[in-house]
């Protein structure tokens, strides 16, 4: 029984049993029958969608007619439907902070099938007893910075820019490379119209340069982030392009008089690059940057023709890096993907044997603007007669990325078309399976293997210049399994391009640590739920689009960066953002004066009051995530909606028999 000294209770608890609920784990007669018997629940029901309209009512008709000042569901995840009950709870005079989620759904049912009921059971009483004491919580309303950050200067980044600068909204768009255009820059054309890729995306880059409302700020990276939804602080490094930008006409003089080549970083080395350069020749901006590293001024103290030859004394040797701050009141996060290296799988021989390319080494090859012209040549200059091209290379592959990376098959099929253009090759399609979805795909499937394309389903087991045959002889052989014929089939061609894995960014751990963004299995950002919420992520106000988030073409990439702006525009047009009360605070009372919580805090939420000789806490800039309150060695800071007595009374709930005992006090 309840303590004769502690205050009582009016619970109130719902049983959704839906099919992929409660119903696989548990029966639900039992369960609600389980429940009517815990301490201070004064009503047990069922309900078949609680979070429909129809169960909605029950529950506000329950808090009105029954006075119950506690509800807790036993249902989906609170990912998902904890704004939805909190909602109906506040419709119906209840403190939203009052309720809470017994997650059966993702805990239970979608973990065990046919499961013995118990779990189900030691779930909702641990939901109980912590309801318990669950105390009434205000959130707050913050006032939204109308600026906004993006992140990566690719077309999903481009998109979202000038979708919110064109709202009238400053948008500040951060490019760690000297120009924006990302990947889609180096691409020859794009399936399933075979458009140059400039054609598209140049307008597009230009266009931001040229918008009044967008900051472009190349060279570029966010080193800090601090604050939270509706005002965040950055702090952005600025690297020295070693060229004053105001004085730059991007003339080229400088660029074309260099003395010094290297491998281009944007030809993948293909081709070369001057040490002052430009990334390609529709830079946006068009300023020249000085490879530092390599520069005979800044190694040896001599040269500097690129200032001598300068008429408008553009070059600046003294220029430094510099850090600005900015604030804005929402993030995109649109950094893109990096190409798997596929050197380590041997077996496909790149970067051992010679006229072996990957995707992106193929399409800067073909390019108009490329390191050949646009012809497809082979080491010696020659015109290739047979082309072998590689689907899923370490995509689909246990040993390296389970995951398909969507657009290889696409362009294998614009690479045979290609080939067959320029140069009448025999080309062969080595694939697992076709995915060939989305508008004009399964058209473009069928033009390629019209067009004379060989397909040839089986996985490879190696390349080799070991020949067998005469007809072998001087050639790359590609030995696989053909699985419709049945038999092991060896193929002899002159070039193997190789279709790899799409991979997360090299820097995507150090942004996650930023921005406090959760990675998936795979390493991309993790959405906040990939059905209703696919822009969004666990960090309020900070939505993540394009490749960044995982393998997409450009037209998903293009979608949902509309989408992620859209949601960016709903929010600051609003003028303010609702702030979870699920804070911590410092009971000063008890608080030493260590400072063990500000080095612990990862978002700058605490500060030391030196006349009163304690810490004390950001309500605003607090995220709840309780590192302080478990650091803490006074015992001085809590964390409302996680208390010692609600955390406490929920796993004497798990521990407890099925057998409901007493409330704890």
């Amino acid at each position: 029984m309840v303590g004769a000294t502690e205050q009582k209770r009016r619970i109130g608890v719902y049983i959704c049993h839906c099919p992929t609920t409660v119903v696989d784990s548990a029966d639900v007669d039992e369960l609600r029958e389980f429940a009517s018997r815990l301490p201070s629940v004064v009503v047990a029901r069922g309900c078949e969608a609680g979070c429909s309209e129809r169960g909605q009512n029950v529950i506000k008709d329950d808090i009105r007619n029954l006075r119950l000042d506690r509800v807790v569901v036993a249902g989906c995840s609170p990912h998902t439907h904890e704004s939805t009950f909190r909602r109906a709870c506040r419709d119906a005079g209840l403190n939203p902070y009052l309720f809470q989620i017994a997650n059966i759904g993702e805990q239970c049912s979608w973990a065990q099938r046919n499961g013995n009921g118990h779990k189900p059971k030691a779930l909702l009483q641990a939901a109980v007893r912590r309801a318990y004491h669950l105390e009434p919580l205000q959130s707050r309303e913050v006032p939204v910075n109308p600026n906004v950050l993006v992140i990566g200067g690719g077309i999903a980044g481009i998109q979202a820019a000038l979708r919110l600068a064109d709202s009238g909204h400053k948008v500040y768009l951060v490019e760690r490379e000297p120009s924006i255009g990302g990947r889609m820059m180096q691409l020859d054309k794009v399936f399933p119209t075979l458009e140059d890729s400039s054609y598209i995306l140049s307008p597009k880059m230009t266009a931001v340069a040229c918008h009044p409302y967008i900051q472009l700020m190349t060279y570029s990276e966010v080193v800090d982030v601090a604050g939270r939804v509706g005002n965040f602080r950055l702090k952005v490094r600025r690297k020295p392009h070693y060229v004053d930008e105001s004085k730059c006409t991007g003339c080229g003089v400088c660029v074309a008089n260099c003395p010094l080549k290297r491998p281009s970083e944007f030809d993948l080395g293909l081709g070369k690059r001057k040490i002052i350069y430009t990334s390609f020749s529709q830079a946006v901006p068009n300023i020249p940057v000085i490879d530092r590293d390599r520069c005979l001024y800044f190694d040896r103290g001599t040269c500097r023709v690129c200032e001598r030859l300068c008429e408008h004394r553009a070059i600046d040797f003294d220029q430094q890096e510099r850090i600005e701050d900015i604030e804005v009141g929402a993030i995109i996060v649109a950094t893109g993907y990096d190409l798997f290296d596929p050197s380590p799988m041997s077996r496909y021989g790149y970067k051992q044997l010679g006229n072996v390319l990957t995707s992106l080494e193929f399409e800067r090859m073909c390019s108009a603007t490329g390191p050949t012209g646009g012809a497809i040549r082979l080491n010696d200059g020659s015109a290739p007669e047979s082309v072998a091209i590689i689907h899923c290379v370490g995509s689909r592959d246990r040993n390296y990325f389970d995951y398909c990376s969507r657009v290889c098959c696409m362009y294998a099929l614009k690479y045979s078309l290609l080939t067959r253009e320029r140069t009448n090759a025999d080309v062969f399609q080595f694939y697992i399976d076709m995915h060939c979805c989305g508008k004009g795909s399964e058209e473009f499937y069928r033009h390629a293997s019209e067009r004379g394309s060989k397909f040839v389903r089986g996985e490879v087991a190696e390349v080799t210049d070991q020949a067998i045959t005469a007809e072998e002889r001087g050639k790359l052989t590609v030995v696989a399994e053909d699985t419709l014929l049945g038999r092991r089939i060896r193929i002899p061609v002159d070039m193997v391009i190789l279709c790899p894995a799409m991979t997360p960014r090299r820097d995507t751990e150090e942004m996650a640590r930023l921005l406090g963004l959760a990675r998936g299995a795979d390493g991309f950002f993790l959405e906040r739920q990939p059905k209703v919420e696919p822009t969004a992520t666990s960090s309020n106000g900070v939505f993540v689009v394009g490749c960044a988030q995982g393998p997409r073409d450009i037209t998903d990439t293009i979608a949902q960066a509309s989408a992620a702006a859209a949601e960016v525009l709903a929010m600051i047009n609003g003028g303010k953002v609702e702030i979870e009360a699920t804070s911590a605070a410092v009971d000063e009372s008890l608080c030493s004066g260590c400072k063990v919580c500000l080095a612990l805090c990862p978002y700058d939420a605490i500060s030391f009051i030196e006349d009163k000789k304690a810490c004390q806490i950001s309500d605003v800039e607090c995220k709840g995530c309780g590192v302080c309150v478990a650091g803490c060695p006074a015992g001085a800071i809590s964390a409302n909606q996680f208390t010692d007595k609600q955390i406490l009374a929920e796993i004497e709930g798990l521990l407890a028999d099925a057998k409901p005992p007493p409330l704890a006090v």
